[in-house]
């Protein structure tokens, strides 16, 4: 008896585990693995841009990057002795020591790189005449006692310079070395002397003793002050002709900093410090930035004074790194909210869904248990306990695997979109189930799309949200996807916005075809077809909550493959602007020509599938602009660009200058073809009459008229009638005959194109080639030519576009928005089809009663889903679509695919749309409704009609 009780009353949640394990079990997968994209997001975006900072830091030039304190000699009216000392390494070493504690946090040093000393601020003529003097004049040179340089570099030849007694202001005589670089340009050899005057203009006379090399050049050590490494060839400003002279750095002995402070060349003590990014994150740059203008002109400025000196200053150009990497960060994160505000919140339909997919199922248990004396909090609280169980081991399972695949990011961010995740399946999972037994419900009531109706709320609501939505989409267009510099929650959830009233509206259109569709089914024979049009006309599987995750799936989907493509688009026309085809051959110089049998050898070469010769002289002057012309004659060639009196006029003023561009016609137009580039019309340029081919070495006549291709601002310079123009292929003049927007052998955007034929000089500057040539065979042809000329691959300049580790971050972030938004849409697909599971099962149990066969089942099941599958997937198309088109005025993507790329193009690059990125989740929607509805009926036709229509069964 008491085994029996104990039996009866065993506890709620292990009972309710053990009935539906499989269930509990879904639950729990399918929040961990939300719970884990919700946590890792802002762990990826606080990793990437902590790398992002760090990568900024290291890569800039030392010079900018390192922080240092300088203060002018001790002042005249000390004692010599307490001068002396304040030079010396010990002092120096001391007041290094305190401004390394005193930087504030969250700056830290490079303890291995920090260099001080006394250094020359003015450089002195040294009039050796052993020296280098490349055009007569000597060089000038700088001298600097710095500390660590046995630590950071090696002996080449000679010897250390050394101090063999202590050196003061008095002192005449001290040891130097250069380094290699040094050494060979100016010709300094060891054993050496070079005098320096103090300031009474006495002599003292510095010993090179040793030639060092470097071990790291590119450190801070050295490349803080490049001098110190390597010597400059300078212009001399005080000379009336252009001459140049030779500048360098001489490093004396570390505790040699004494003599210089009789010297007129305005010594100075300085501390170089380093800073180290390692323990940097990318939130700190609001704080680093505040910490170095304080350090310039602040508080942090009297506490480095309180150490080194009232004197002294502080100067670095850390500040402007960090900022540039902040203007970076907050360009791109307003395009990332709008992937992360999308798969946030298709997570959470789903989630909602997975809640009335299991609310559903439970409906008889716990109307039961309701009309047996239960109360609604009793019921919520068992649901709430059971529920927590299993969602919130869940989430904090998914937070650790988010922190263990992402190690890098603050911990509070992931941990609370985590719980925020468990908390939304722990309070909506009961209130979704309790919500509906608030009143009894009738047996066996209808709960399809025929008893909907909407009510006087719903219609305020989706009014409201419509309206929301405009006003979304209508301040992205206008200002972009940032406000103030930060990122506008409304603006980014615009695309979801957008899904939202495209779902409602659908829900609300979606019956009515179908209903008028089964009208004239029903006169054909057989029932499948009726049958199948009726059901998915009603369908509660077809409600807006399935309708919206899909929707908001295939829209994000398609939104972060557009800007993932958009992306290689942009650095693929970045590259082919920059290199003119997929390879150029171009001399040393803007003049030097190309030999054709240099041209002919590179032709033949494998892979090479057309060539181009071109001809290019910059810098041509134009005429002055036409006042009133109306545009050039011929018009457009075909680009689209107008050379009216419009915008290109207006610019004319602006193409004083331009690029006389000399082409074969015919394999430019083939190259324009096999690029991409606009169409050119090469019949326009035929040189036939006045502009026919002249002979090698003729003399042309002025006068004649060569028919132009030209830039629409020069078009609009030159006018309609013909122009004379002055160049080094020869003096004639031209008339434009059309006009194109880009051409592929020049980057400047003002250009004028002839047949090369016609000109004077024929002979080519670049050659142009398309295919896919082997690089080192290409070259190796090009440096048979005898003479040095250039090499460019449109491969090679599209591998320039390496991501920084803040666009990589960002672009795996929309890779994997794309794979969550197209799972997501799969899986809600698979939800509203389990919601119906139970119905259709019976349904075709009841259908073979009356004679339906298998195939007939089948078909009536793909035929029911057929419909809800299409208008998911056309909706989501539709909805993606529509999303990009209106989003893309306000997205710019430069600073995901050219930011950080010296000299690539920065004009800006829109969002377009993927066609791929659309169809393919689409398609997925529709294939795996089919595949569930076949596996539902396979697995409905194996079970006997007995086991579903059970004696009391209200299904």
């Amino acid at each position: 008896m008491r085994h029996n009780d104990r039996a009866a009353s065993a506890p709620w949640i292990r009972t309710r585990l053990r009935t539906a394990p499989g269930a509990a079990t879904a639950l729990a997968v399918l929040v961990l693995v939300t719970a884990f994209l919700a946590a890792a997001f802002p762990r990826a975006v606080d990793a990437y841009e902590t790398k992002g900072l760090r990568h900024d830091i290291l890569t800039a030039d030392a010079g900018r990057s390192t922080l240092e304190v300088a203060r002018p000699q001790p002042g005249l009216e000390l004692p010599q002795a307490q001068r002396d000392a304040e030079a010396r390494s010990p002092e120096l070493a001391r007041i290094g020591a305190g401004l390394l504690k005193a930087l504030p946090a969250p700056l830290r040093a490079d303890t291995s790189s920090v260099a001080y000393g006394v250094r020359t601020s003015k450089p002195a003529v040294a009039n050796e005449p052993w020296l280098a003097r490349p055009e007569a004049v000597p060089p000038q040179l700088s001298y600097v006692a710095q500390s660590g340089l046995k630590e950071h570099a090696t002996l080449a030849s000679g010897a250390w310079p050394t101090t063999p007694r202590e050196v003061t202001s008095d002192s005449r005589a001290v040891q130097g070395a250069v380094t290699e670089e040094t050494a060979a340009e100016l010709k300094v050899k060891v054993g050496a002397t070079i005098t320096l005057l103090t300031a009474a203009q006495e002599p003292i006379t510095v010993t090179i003793t040793g030639i060092v090399a470097p071990r790291d050049p590119q450190g801070s050590y050295w490349s803080a002050d490049p001098l110190l490494r390597t010597p400059s060839l300078v212009l001399d400003p005080t000379s009336p002709f252009p001459v140049h002279y030779w500048t360098g750095t001489v490093l004396l002995a570390e505790d040699s900093g004494p003599a210089l402070l009789s010297t007129a060349a305005e010594p100075v003590l300085f501390w170089r410090i380093p800073p180290d990014p390692a323990g940097l994150t990318g939130p700190d740059d609001a704080r680093l930035t505040s910490v170095i203008a304080s350090l310039e002109s602040g508080p942090g400025l009297l506490k480095v004074r309180e150490t080194a000196g009232d004197t002294a200053v502080f100067a670095t150009g850390l500040g402007h790194i960090v900022e540039a990497n902040a203007r970076m960060r907050d360009a791109i994160s307003p395009v990332i909210a709008v992937a992360a505000l999308g798969i946030g919140s298709v997570a959470a339909v789903v989630l909602l869904m997975t809640g009335a997919l299991i609310a559903g199922r439970r409906k008889a248990e716990l109307a039961l248990m309701r009309s047996r004396g239960g109360s609604l909090r009793g019921i919520g609280g068992r649901l709430l306990a059971e529920t927590a169980v299993t969602v919130l081991p869940a989430s904090a399972l998914g937070l650790l695997l988010a922190t263990l695949a992402v190690s890098e990011g603050r911990f509070w961010p992931g941990a609370l979109a985590a719980a925020g995740v468990g908390l939304l399946v722990c309070v909506a999972l009961p209130l979704r189930t309790t919500l509906q037994h608030i009143r009894p419900t009738l047996h066996g009531a209808r709960e399809d799309m025929v008893s909907a109706r909407p009510s006087r709320r719903r219609t305020v609501a989706e009014l409201t949200l419509l309206v929301l939505a405009v006003g979304a989409v209508t301040a992205l267009r206008r200002r972009g996807t940032s406000a103030g510099g930060g990122t506008d929650l409304l603006v980014s959830g615009a695309p979801v916005l957008v899904a939202l009233i495209a779902a409602l509206v659908l829900v609300r259109l979606y019956p009515l075809p179908l209903r008028l569709a089964t009208r004239p089914v029903a006169r054909l024979r057989g029932a499948i077809g009726f049958l199948s049009l009726a059901r998915a006309g009603r369908s509660s599987a077809g409600g807006a909550l399935p309708l919206l995750a899909l929707l908001l799936a295939l829209a994000t989907a398609a939104f972060g493959g557009s800007v993932i493509a958009g992306i290689g688009d942009a650095r693929d026309d970045a590259a082919l602007a920059s290199v003119g085809a997929d390879a150029r051959i171009s001399g040393a110089s803007e003049r030097a020509t190309l030999p054709d049998e240099l041209v002919r050898t590179v032709r033949d070469l494998d892979g090479v599938r057309g060539a181009a010769p071109v001809r290019i002289e910059y810098s041509v002057n134009m005429p002055e602009a036409v006042a009133g012309d109306g545009g050039a004659s011929g018009g457009d060639a075909g680009t689209g660009t107008s050379t009216g009196s419009g915008s290109a006029s207006a610019s004319a003023d602006d193409a004083k200058v331009a690029a006389l561009v000399g082409i074969d016609p015919a394999s430019y137009a083939e190259l324009a073809r096999a690029t991409g580039l606009p169409a050119f019309p090469a019949a326009r340029l035929k040189a036939t009459g006045s502009s026919a081919p002249l002979p090698e070495g003729a003399k042309a006549d002025p006068d004649r008229v060569l028919p132009a291709i030209a830039s629409p601002a020069v078009a609009a310079r030159l006018g309609k009638e013909p122009r004379a123009i002055a160049t080094l292929s020869g003096d004639f003049e031209v008339q434009v005959v059309g006009t194109v927007s880009r051409v592929a052998s020049v980057s400047p955007t003002d250009f004028l194109v002839v047949n090369s034929a016609a000109l004077e000089q024929k002979a080519p500057t670049t050659l142009l080639l398309t295919g896919a040539p082997d690089p080192g065979k290409l070259r190796a042809a090009v440096e048979g030519g005898g003479k040095e000329y250039a090499v460019q691959l449109r491969s090679e300049e599209r591998a320039r576009y390496v991501n920084t580790p803040m666009q990589a971050g960002a672009e795996r972030i929309y890779l994997a928005a794309v794979a969550a938004g197209a799972g997501y849409a799969l899986l809600a697909v698979l939800l509203s089809l389990l919601q119906t599971a139970p119905e259709r099962k019976t349904l075709l149990a009841r259908l073979r009663t009356m004679g339906l066969t298998t195939g007939q089942g089948r078909k009536l099941l793909a035929f029911e889903a057929t419909p809800q599958a299409l208008l998911a997937a056309g909706g989501g198309l539709f909805t993606g679509w529509a999303t990009i088109a209106l989003l893309s005025p306000g997205i710019d993507l430069v600073p995901l695919a050219l930011a950080g790329v010296a000299g690539s193009d920065t004009s800006p690059v829109l969002l377009r749309t993927d066609l791929w990125s659309l169809a393919l989740p689409a398609a997925g929607v529709v294939a795996l409704a089919a595949a569930v509805a076949g596996v539902q009926a396979w697995w409905a036709s194996r079970r006997g009609s007995i086991t579903e229509l059970r004696a009391g069964d209200s299904r």
